[in-house]
């Protein structure tokens, strides 16, 4: 078994880490590049900068923060929000990024995945993916923190975006985002067992044992958090180290 990635990510509003609930109350916290060496040194195996400005102008400004991160941090580093064109997938990349996430876009236009894919490789091509379960039991991809059905289904789109050259599926579920009641694990197993290239499994995690479990029930190949991290709750040497304990293969 491969070693299991831990992530964190952060939320980059300006030029500075912001924490909210749903957008509101959005206070700033904290310089990304520092939070970006902090989590490095606790042992991160990739970093996740989400530009929630997603404007031209927070475009520039994420490229900044990518440079200066990339001069003193070495695990990768994946950026996402308001990325449209290969242009931006060109000047994230230019800037130090080793991954691009595109969203919404890619729903607008699937022949930008193959289209990057073909100039970047599939490597650097995260589709990132917001999952409803329908009153069907199946799952419906949404867009607007949940608000928008595309009216695509999950685990079509999913094999879709594979076939066109994505080289891994940022996976996070509405149903469980922020609930710390773990991450939503028959959503992620379907989803693991829909497609061969690697998931990173988003929302819900609050608590250790919500680590080992995804990774021992489904076949997610990394775990992303965010508040769980900002607020200390937990580090991530504690995870990897309960991790290892689990028998879960970690990167030390």
């Amino acid at each position: 078994m491969l070693a299991k990635r831990i992530i964190p990510c952060l939320d980059v509003r300006n030029g500075m880490v912001v924490k909210g609930i749903n957008f509101e109350g959005i206070k700033e916290v904290g310089d990304p590049v520092e939070c970006a060496v902090a989590y490095d040194r606790q042992g991160a195996d990739e970093i996740c900068f989400l530009d929630i400005t997603a404007t031209h102008e927070g475009r520039k400004t994420m490229a900044d923060v990518v440079r200066r991160t990339a001069k003193k941090v070495f695990v990768p580093l994946t950026v996402g929000g308001g990325v449209r064109t290969v242009e931006d997938y060109r000047d994230i990349l230019r800037a130090g990024a080793d991954k691009v996430s595109v969203n919404s876009a890619a729903i607008r236009d699937p022949e930008l995945i193959r289209q990057v894919a073909a100039k970047f490789g599939s490597q650097c091509v995260v589709v990132a993916v917001d999952a409803k379960r329908r009153p069907d039991g199946g799952w419906g991809v949404f867009i607007n923190g949940g608000r928008i059905d595309t009216g695509l289904d999950v685990l079509e789109w999913v094999c879709r975006c594979e076939q066109l050259g994505a080289g891994e599926i940022l996976l996070t579920s509405m149903d469980a985002d922020g609930t710390k009641q773990g991450f939503d694990l028959p959503l992620t197993d379907a989803v693991c067992r829909a497609v061969k290239i690697p998931v990173i499994a988003s929302g819900g995690c609050g608590k250790l044992s919500d680590f080992s479990e995804v990774f021992e029930k489904t076949g997610a190949d990394a775990a992303l958090a965010a508040s769980l991290f900002h607020y200390r709750e937990l580090t991530v040497g504690q995870v990897k180290d309960h991790l290892q304990k689990s028998g879960i293969p970690v990167r030390k």
